[in-house]
């Protein structure tokens, strides 16, 4: 049922709809959010909570002249089908279709790419500085979640903000969650405010509605038209925002378009900075989404659109494995706490959280306070696990670096989702991190390579008692574990013609990239090349095993799902030429460039990680004689333009 999305192809043409007939847009475009996602995967429940406000703002603003930013991009889905790309979003998050983000390649609508919260206002400030610095005089739109209002970045743009007379509208997206609820005491000023009778009759109006609201794809017409109540308090500087100078409107219903249209008009008709608080319900007029006590559906993987249930079972993961040693760990030491960004489940410190309440502390959406306030509890006399996923570590950089390591605290950092994450964008791919934690002094890195060595790593990281560690590990599948056919040091040979063998090559596979790897390996025996893997488990700083056991082959290649340059190869190269100058090394790892989103099989491959390019390539190199190895000064060509290879 899309007769009437289909009739937009520009937000200016919701301007041709009555109110009747934008009721029954949101039924449309609530429909085929549900019938997408439960393909694709993606983000439903935040998607569903921003129906009508995007279809209100869109209307009251003229994008992309005017621009509308929203943070964190995973709620533009509803600015994607009212901006022109209703006929594509069943490619969502696929290999060539849509991104699962706001991108600048899809649309001039889409003004920046952001999937990393707090950064919107921050453009939005920017963007008004550049219009009034050209002497035009153009509103900024800024839709943020509330829970996005708990990162730092927010607070020092609305205060730059605030200090200029420039028409910066922030429009709050008030569902009272981010991933879960949201924390800290942003949180509990919006709870005041939503205690107010204004706010209850707001909330009583929308649960009338829901009740009476059939399924997703019946017509939501009579019960989602003519809500008028809602705006409560207009132009009423409310606390904080007072404080900051802003002028507040609100709390306003944000799925009654009316309501919120009179609310966007106002506040851009004052021409100076304001705060529109709109309180919707992430998941609203799906009742699987409204019913899920976890997380309104946030991001959902495949689902029966009937009934909201997957279509496949989640089955065993890094992430739960982590979980489970995390809390067991913490029934043996009552020091170890545990702290996330506003991630509990998903970084899997829940059963952590509800074994261990006083001992696990959610810090919003802060990564850097987080390593910080970690560095506190360490400098107490705890040993803090921070639990992020591994493109957000990025934005803690300084703090690990300055506040952790400088001071040699006791601090691990577990990062989920490293390497390539796939469907979610250039900014989820965890391929960053161990290029950059690996110029951190004194810290240490693990990468395991399945269960066990995932749970062994952590009860070793937590032993660390003179400086920071980190254990990383993907999103792909839990694999079967791979025993050790020996260990070396701390290094586990597992795969070897015979212990104190000469060999061709001797690879070094960090963490999950084992499995690819000794598959690999078959192409290179089946070129005639003898072959010895190993994984260090410890990736930084390098294990004297590995430069003892270079000695014994004519190559060294490392494989790993980082970023090749600076990369854990990087160290391993310089470690092998400096105690055996006469061993040859290479590097396998992922292109500096951001890439693009699509399976993580087809990103990899992209990136010249696929089983048949790590085999292609190590057979190439084991061809050439031994001195061109050495002096060959750059790698391939073809793959040196990829840079996906290096070599010493």
């Amino acid at each position: 049922m899309t007769e009437l999305l289909k009739r937009i192809g520009a937000p200016s043409d919701l301007r041709a709809l009555s109110h009747e007939q934008l009721a029954g847009l949101a039924a449309e475009i609530r429909d085929v959010l549900v019938q997408t996602v439960a393909r694709t995967g993606g983000h439903l429940g935040p998607n569903l909570g921003a129906v009508e406000l995007t279809i209100a703002v869109h209307r009251v603003f003229d994008s992309p002249t005017e621009p509308v930013l929203f943070d964190v991009g995973h709620q533009a889905y509803v600015h994607k089908l009212l901006t022109g790309r209703v006929d594509r979003i069943d490619t969502l998050r696929q290999t060539g279709g849509l991104s699962g983000y706001p991108s600048r390649d899809e649309s001039p609508h889409d003004w920046i790419e952001n999937s990393h919260a707090s950064t919107a206002l921050s453009y939005a400030d920017g963007l008004a500085k550049a219009f009034d610095v050209r002497g035009e005089r153009r509103p900024v739109v800024a839709v943020v979640g509330d829970g996005a209002l708990t990162g730092g970045m927010c607070w020092e743009a609305l205060n730059n903000i605030a200090g200029s007379d420039r028409p910066v509208i922030v429009v709050v997206n008030d569902n009272g969650r981010s991933y879960s609820p949201t924390a800290g005491g942003l949180a509990e000023h919006l709870a005041a405010l939503r205690l107010r009778p204004g706010y209850e009759r707001v909330l009583g109006t929308m649960k009338d509605r829901l009740e009476r609201t059939p399924v997703v794809g019946a017509p939501l017409y009579e019960a989602l038209h003519g809500v008028k109540r809602g705006i409560k308090d207009m132009l009423a500087p409310q606390g904080m925002f007072e404080d900051l100078g802003l002028k507040y409107v609100g709390p306003i219903d944000g799925h009654d378009i009316a309501a919120m249209e009179q609310a966007l008009r106002m506040a851009r008709g004052y021409g100076r900075p304001v705060i529109v608080h709109c309180v919707t319900r992430k998941g609203y007029g799906y009742a699987p989404a409204e019913n899920d006590q976890a997380d309104q559906m946030h991001q959902s993987r495949g689902f029966d659109p009937v009934t909201g249930r997957a279509t496949r079972a989640a089955g065993r993961s890094w992430t739960s494995v982590f979980g489970e040693q995390l809390v067991a760990l913490g029934e043996q030491r009552d020091d170890i706490v545990a702290i996330t960004a506003a991630m509990c489940d998903p970084t899997g410190l829940g059963g952590f959280n509800r074994r261990f309440p006083t001992r696990c502390f959610d810090v919003g959406i802060a990564e850097q306070h987080a390593v910080t306030s970690a560095a506190g509890l360490a400098m107490g006399g705890l040993h803090p696990v921070v639990a992020v996923y591994a493109t957000f570590l990025n934005r803690a950089f300084d703090q690990v670096l300055l506040d952790v390591a400088l001071h040699r605290l006791p601090v691990t950092l577990v990062l989920d989702r490293a390497g390539v994450t796939g469907e979610d964008g250039p900014s989820h791919n965890g391929m960053w991190d161990l290029a950059l934690l690996g110029m951190v002094p004194g810290l240490r890195i693990a990468a395991p390579r399945d269960e066990p060595t995932l749970r062994e790593l952590l009860a070793e990281a937590v032993e660390v008692a003179d400086g920071p560690t980190v254990l990383r590990f993907p999103k792909t599948p839990l694999v079967d574990p791979i025993p050790a056919v020996r260990r070396v040091g701390g290094v586990d040979v597992l795969a070897e013609p015979a212990p104190d063998a000469t060999v061709d090559v001797l690879i070094v596979s960090v963490g999950a990239m084992a499995p690819d790897v000794l598959q690999a390996c078959g192409a290179v025996r089946g070129a005639g090349y003898t072959v010895r893997v190993v994984d260090p488990g410890w990736v930084t700083p390098v294990d004297p095993a590995i430069t003892a056991l270079a000695r014994q082959a004519r190559l060294v290649v490392t494989v790993e799902d980082g970023v090749v340059a600076g990369g854990v190869g990087s160290r391993v190269s310089q470690s092998v030429r400096d105690t055996v100058p006469g061993v040859a090394t290479r590097e396998i790892g992922i292109p500096i460039r951001f890439l693009e989103h699509g399976s993580v099989a087809h990103v990899r491959a992209l990136a010249g990680l696929s089983v048949p390019d790590i085999g292609r390539r190590i057979v190439e190199w084991c061809a050439r004689p031994p001195q061109e190895l050495k002096t060959e000064v750059s790698a391939d060509t073809d793959q040196e333009a990829e840079g996906c290879e290096s070599s010493s």
